[in-house]
């Protein structure tokens, strides 16, 4: 005679590890999709050091030369 609580156990436990496997290529998934958006932001970083740079030269330029006014 089977024992009906390890019948419950097992079901338990093979519904626990489908869901584990579905929750591993989720993250699999997520993971490629972080990558993915980590790679078209370094443009963004870039760009943006750049324009930093630019602003900093600008107001240097601008300060040697005394060519910077006050704001409106």
């Amino acid at each position: 005679m089977e024992n009906p609580h390890e019948q419950v156990q097992n079901a338990l436990l093979s519904r626990i590890i489908t869901n584990i496997e579905k929750l591993n290529e989720a993250v699999i998934v997520l993971n490629k999709t972080l990558q993915d958006v980590n790679r078209e932001n370094m443009n963004v970083e870039l760009l943006s050091q750049m324009w930093e740079n630019y602003q900093r030269n600008v107001l240097f330029n601008l300060e040697s030369t005394d060519s910077l006014e006050k704001p409106l």
